[in-house]
């Protein structure tokens, strides 16, 4: 076991009182990186950068759900379960507000984030993209529009997952995803 010398004698480093362990470790790492592009390049191309990582992971959980499920497509009631289970699993909060043909509507107490989130409203892009593509890839079409956001200074989180391109989704804002054909 490593130790340390102090003056009056040796510590176990491991013994030591330091906030340091993985998970936090990579929320920190995280916050960092999307502060420093924010800083860098603007909020706008920061998340811009991050939306790309989303969709890597979004078709990456779309494809792990899929064959869990033992499905080539998920249905709207699926995709809105899927979207709340997957958040559950990263010790988000989210919860289904509302659904229907139209839209999903999704609540949320908590990030999986934690505290890291706030003042980094790049970072919700993962959220965004991982729903937009998860809802476009069975469903053909998704705008996802992250209404209210902890990252923001809002209490919870509000996102609506706009299924059909409508009226209503065409006055949002937020970003368009759409199936892919590969």
């Amino acid at each position: 076991m490593a130790t340390v010398d102090t003056d009056s004698r040796r510590i176990p480093l491991a013994q030591l009182d330091i906030p340091l362990e993985r998970d936090l470790f990579l929320r920190n790492l995280i916050r960092e990186l999307s502060g420093v592009l924010e800083d860098v390049v603007g909020l706008r191309e920061a998340a811009g950068f991050i939306s790309i990582v989303g969709q890597n992971m979004g078709n990456q959980m779309d494809l792990d759900y899929k064959e869990a499920l033992g499905v080539s497509r998920l249905t709207r009631s699926q995709v809105a379960d899927v979207l709340v289970d997957l958040k559950r699993r990263i010790k988000g909060d989210f919860y289904i507000v509302e659904q229907n043909d139209d839209r999903i509507v999704l609540g949320n107490r908590a990030c999986p984030f934690a505290e890291k989130v706030v003042g980094r409203p790049s970072m919700c892009m993962m959220t965004s993209n991982v729903f937009g593509i998860i809802a476009s890839q069975s469903l053909g079409y998704a705008k996802v529009t992250l209404e209210e956001t902890i990252a923001r200074g809002d209490q919870g989180c509000r996102v609506v997952v706009h299924l059909k391109s409508n009226a209503e989704s065409e006055a949002a804002s937020g970003q368009e995803y759409f199936e892919s054909l590969t």
